[in-house]
């Protein structure tokens, strides 16, 4: 697939003839320098964004789960309505019955250990709670591939490592198909399946890298393997090009 954009009169390549394949369960993560359009093939896949060239197909299990759920870097709740109203939100637009509803949104605030919080306000909530109430609402959407756009970039470290934690632990439980799009090398290796790393604009596929390393995972324990470093790495070495060619276009005023 393909995407430009109009920028004043002028044609902006964002994502250059791009082939991905992601199998049903896999856990993907893009890196990438930014600008790269990393973020741009995440909105394509979530119907936010129009392809220019190409084409996307996501096998369906069934019709009555939705193609995807996305989780954004920024908080995306509803000030106005409690962690439970937020989490029913989606499944009451896609008409699931009020009992339905409720068991899922129950079940999933639970996963999250946030059923206590049920009534509360986003307001009420510290940022790491009310990314697990993104979680628990994308999750309870139940849809083919989840899509997570830095969702724990704006983050403390502390809080980031606790819902890498959750996620891992949730993932493995569901094995749902997952497109993580990341800065940090170091979250990608620890969370993936594969790395896709991409190349400064405009964003192609420069290299795919297996994680080989064993599951489950604890996002502490595994920093301790030999193999995390080499990934690690290796992954940069392919990426350092990349950072420098995107600084270089800044530094230009290239898009």
């Amino acid at each position: 697939m393909s995407k430009t954009f109009d920028v004043r009169g002028r044609v902006v390549e964002a994502v250059q003839r791009t082939d991905l394949d992601v199998p049903n369960g896999e856990f993907v993560c893009l890196v990438g320098p930014s600008g790269c359009g990393k973020t741009t093939l995440l909105r394509i896949v979530a119907g936010l964004e129009t392809l220019t060239a190409g084409t996307i197909h996501v096998q369906r299990s069934g019709p009555e789960r939705p193609l995807n759920s996305m989780i954004f870097q920024q908080e995306s709740l509803f000030p106005w309505k409690t962690v439970a109203e937020n989490v029913e939100f989606a499944l009451r637009v896609r008409g699931i019955d009020r009992t339905e509803r409720r068991r899922r949104t129950d079940e999933w605030l639970r996963t999250v250990g946030l059923h206590r919080f049920a009534s509360s306000y986003p307001y009420q909530l510290s940022g790491g709670m009310k990314q697990r109430v993104s979680i628990a609402r994308a999750f309870a959407l139940d849809p083919e591939i989840l899509l997570m756009d830095e969702p724990f970039a704006a983050l403390d470290q502390q809080t980031k490592l606790l819902l890498q934690e959750e996620l891992i632990r949730i993932w493995s439980d569901t094995r749902k198909t997952v497109l993580f799009v990341t800065h940090n090398i170091d979250e990608a290796v620890v969370l993936a399946d594969r790395v896709i790393v991409m190349t400064a604009h405009p964003g192609r596929i420069k290299a795919e890298v297996p994680i080989d390393l064993p599951r489950p995972r604890d996002p502490i324990d595994v920093r301790s393997d030999p193999r995390y470093t080499e990934l690690t790495q290796g992954i940069w070495h392919v990426l350092r090009d990349e950072v420098l060619r995107a600084r270089a276009q800044e530094e230009e005023g290239v898009t």
